[in-house]
């Protein structure tokens, strides 16, 4: 549904599932875990980088309360029956939090797509 005011897509929680270019971008490139986990020999079925997303979401619920368990879930909910239906677990809360967190002002798209091109570098030297 459209949110006339604000002029963005919400759901059923109010979550802004207005699209980011750079997850729309990420996720249309379609390299999850299990098929770097296949291409490297890797056994391990969870990503590296999940218990620092785990870490996060809790980080980010405690104290402050910065982003509610509820209200996180709940925007994941929505964002995963919408912009990331066809994206795996657990890049698919990845993609939803990162979402959350641009929406809300938390996070800069620019500096994360910066910190992205830096890691890759890093990775491919």
């Amino acid at each position: 549904m459209k949110d006339k005011d604000k002029g963005s897509e919400t759901g059923r929680q109010g979550t802004d599932t207005t699209p980011v270019p750079l997850l729309e971008a990420i996720s249309s490139r379609g390299r999850v875990w299990e098929d770097l986990a296949e291409q490297y020999g890797v056994t391990n079925p969870d990503p590296p980088w999940k218990i620092t997303l785990d870490a996060t979401c809790d980080l980010l619920a405690a104290g402050s309360c910065v982003l509610p368990v509820l209200e996180r879930r709940a925007e994941e909910d929505d964002l995963s029956a919408t912009n990331y239906a066809d994206i795996p677990f657990p890049e698919r809360q990845l993609l939803a939090l990162a979402h959350s967190l641009i929406r809300r002002g938390l996070l800069d798209e620019d500096e994360l797509a910066r910190r992205m091109e830096e890691v890759n570098r890093r990775l491919n030297s």
